[in-house]
C-alpha cells in the first residue's frame, strides 16, 4: 500500500513538472517616461491550479532591464523564479486546446489540401495539352491516313485540347477561390490569437507556487530604455502690453514593441528654419597666428554662436486646446532633484517611434518687453520678454513655438538652467528696427612705431526705429582683450556705453522716438610687436 501512494505521489508530482506553461497576457496601467527610459507598469491575471506552475505573460516591452524587474503577487503566491526573453515560441502547442482555433486552423488544412488537389489536376491538362501539340504531325502526307481519318484525328484534337485548355481556366479560378478562402481563414485565426493591446516579442517566465488554486493577480514594474520625452513650448503674445500666455507640452517617443493604451502616464525630469534666439557676446581675446586662418575660424565661431542655441526642423505649431481643463487634469510634482507631471487624462501612446504631443499646463508670464541687438554678431533686431521669477513655474529647458499677434514666427529655445534671475525670452526679429555697422575708413588704420604696431579701428552703428511707437533698445558691441603683456588694448571711444572691462562688452540702453535714428561710434586701438600677426582681430 506504502508502495502505491509512493507511485501515486511520484506520478502526481511528474505530471505537475511536465504540464504546460500557464499563458497571460500582460496590459500596461500606467507608464512614468524620463528623458531616456520608462518605467512600466503592467497587470495580468492568471488561473492556476494548487502548487507550482509556469507561467508565461506576453505582452511586455520587446527589450527591458531585467535588474529592474519587480513582480507583485499575493501572500499565498510565492515567486520561485522570473526570467526575461524574445525567443519563446512553445505557446503555438497550447493553442491547439482552444475549440474555435483548432476548428479554423482543421479548415486551413482542408483548404490547402484542395489547393494541391487543384494543382494537380492543371498540372494533367497541361502535360496533356504539350503532349497533343507534340503529336499533331501523325496526320503528315506519309502517315498513310486518308480524308475521312485525318477529319477525324483533327476534330478529336481540337475537342480534346480545347477540352483541356477550358479544364485549366476553370481550374485556375477555382484555386483562385481557395486561396482566398486560405487568406481569410488564416486571418480569422489571427484575430482569433490576437489581444486587445499590440503582442510584442518581449515574454517573462514565471516560475510560482500557489498554496490555493484559483484566479491570482500579478503587478508587474520594470524599465525600459525604449521612450523617451522632451519638453516643448507654445509662446502666444496679442502685443509687446500683454502677457505671454505659454502651453507647457512635451513629446513623448516610445518604440517598446507595446502600444499603450489608456494609461496613466507620468512625465519625470529625474532619469535617464530661422533662428530666433538673440545672439550672445563673449569676450573676445586676441591671439597670434595665421592671419587668414583664425580669420576663418573665428566667422565660423560667430555663426556657430548665432545657431547653436536653437536648432532643428521647424514644425507646425501646436493645435488650440482647453487650456483650463488641461491645467485641472495635471499635477506638478517638485523635489530636490527632479519634477514630475502627474496626468490624470489616459493617453494613447503608438509603439512606432513618432512623437506624440502631450498638453501639460498653460501659463500665463507677466513680461516686460524690450529689443536687444548686438550687430557685430547679427545685424537685426530681436523682440525679446523678460520675465522675472521664473523658477515658480518649473521650465525645463526645450524648444518653443513663437505666436505673436496671431502669427506663427518661428522658433526660439528657452534656457531654464541658467543662473540670472531674469529669463529673456527672445520672441522673433523685428523687420522695423535698421541696424547698420559699419566701418570708419579715415578714423582706421595702421601704424608703425619703432617695435611695435598699432592698429586702430573705428565703428559707426547706425539705428533706426522706424515703428510708430517707441521702443527701448538694449544695444550691445564689444572690443577685444588682451591675454599677453605685450599686447595692449585701449578703448578710445564708447560714445557712453556701459563697458564691462572683464568681458569687453559695451552695453547702450537707447530710447528711441518714432522714426528717431541714433547713430553710435565705438572705436579702440590695438598695440603689439610688429613682427606678429594676431588672426583674429
Amino acid at each position: 500500500m506504502k508502495h502505491l501512494i509512493l507511485i501515486g505521489f511520484l506520478f502526481f508530482t511528474g505530471f505537475l513538472l511536465a504540464q504546460k506553461p500557464i499563458f497571460t497576457t500582460a496590459k500596461v496601467k500606467a507608464a512614468t517616461v524620463y528623458f531616456n527610459s520608462v518605467e512600466l507598469a503592467q497587470t495580468t491575471t492568471a488561473t492556476l491550479p494548487k502548487g507550482t506552475s509556469e507561467i508565461v505573460v506576453k505582452n511586455v516591452a520587446d527589450y527591458l532591464n531585467e535588474n529592474t524587474l519587480q513582480i507583485g503577487a499575493p501572500s499565498y503566491v510565492t515567486v520561485l523564479s522570473v526570467q526575461f526573453t524574445n525567443n519563446y515560441i512553445s505557446e503555438y502547442e497550447i493553442d491547439e486546446k482552444s475549440p474555435l482555433i483548432k476548428t479554423v486552423r482543421d479548415s486551413i488544412r482542408l483548404v490547402e489540401k484542395e489547393i494541391q488537389k487543384v494543382n494537380n489536376a492543371k498540372e494533367t491538362e497541361v502535360k496533356t495539352i504539350e503532349l497533343l501539340d507534340k503529336n499533331q504531325q501523325v496526320s503528315g502526307l506519309n502517315s498513310g491516313l486518308n480524308v475521312a481519318e485525318l477529319m477525324k484525328m483533327m476534330a478529336f484534337y481540337k475537342a480534346k485540347r480545347s477540352e483541356s485548355r477550358n479544364a485549366i481556366d476553370g481550374l485556375e479560378d477555382r484555386r483562385i477561390k481557395l486561396n482566398e478562402a486560405l487568406l481569410r481563414l488564416k486571418s480569422k485565426l489571427e484575430i482569433n490569437t490576437k489581444k486587445e493591446e499590440k503582442t510584442s516579442q518581449g515574454k517573462l517566465v514565471i516560475q510560482v507556487m500557489n498554496d490555493v488554486a484559483g484566479i491570482v493577480d500579478f503587478d508587474i514594474n520594470y524599465i525600459s530604455n525604449s521612450a523617451s520625452w522632451s519638453p516643448f513650448y507654445d509662446l502666444r503674445a496679442d502685443n509687446i502690453a500683454s502677457p505671454i500666455n505659454m502651453m507647457y507640452k512635451a513629446q513623448v517617443v516610445q518604440n517598446t514593441g507595446i502600444d499603450w493604451k489608456k494609461v496613466k502616464l507620468t512625465l519625470s525630469s529625474g532619469n535617464p528654419n530661422q533662428n530666433n534666439q538673440a545672439p550672445i557676446l563673449n569676450a573676445w581675446w586676441l591671439q597670434y597666428g595665421n592671419q587668414y586662418a583664425y580669420r576663418k575660424d573665428t566667422n565660423q565661431a560667430m555663426r556657430n554662436q548665432i545657431q547653436s542655441v536653437s536648432q532643428g526642423v521647424a514644425v507646425e505649431a501646436a493645435k488650440e486646446m482647453d487650456a483650463t481643463s488641461i491645467s485641472d487634469f495635471t499635477t506638478v510634482s517638485e523635489n530636490q532633484l527632479n519634477i514630475s507631471f502627474d496626468i490624470d487624462i489616459p493617453y494613447d501612446i503608438l509603439s512606432n517611434g513618432k512623437a506624440h504631443s502631450v498638453a501639460l499646463k498653460e501659463l500665463q508670464l507677466p513680461s516686460t518687453y524690450k529689443y536687444y541687438a548686438a550687430p557685430r554678431v547679427e545685424k537685426e533686431a530681436f523682440l525679446l520678454a523678460e520675465i522675472s521669477d521664473y523658477s515658480k513655474y518649473n521650465l525645463l529647458p526645450g524648444e518653443a513655438n513663437i505666436i505673436f499677434e496671431g502669427l506663427y514666427v518661428g522658433k526660439t529655445y528657452i534656457n531654464a538652467n541658467q543662473t540670472s534671475d531674469t529669463l529673456n525670452l527672445s520672441m522673433g526679429r523685428d523687420k522695423k528696427i535698421s541696424i547698420k555697422r559699419e566701418k570708419v575708413v579715415d578714423k582706421s588704420g595702421t601704424k608703425f612705431l619703432s617695435s611695435k604696431k598699432e592698429q586702430t579701428f573705428t565703428y559707426d552703428i547706425t539705428v533706426r526705429n522706424n515703428k510708430k511707437e517707441a521702443v527701448q533698445l538694449l544695444l550691445k558691441d564689444q572690443y577685444p582683450l588682451s591675454p599677453d603683456k605685450e599686447i595692449e588694448v585701449i578703448l578710445a571711444e564708447s560714445d557712453g556705453a556701459k563697458v564691462n572691462v572683464e568681458t569687453g562688452i559695451l552695453t547702450w540702453e537707447l530710447n528711441l522716438k518714432a522714426n528717431e535714428t541714433r547713430k553710435i561710434r565705438l572705436s579702440y586701438k590695438v598695440k603689439y610687436p610688429k613682427d606678429k600677426i594676431i588672426g583674429n582681430l
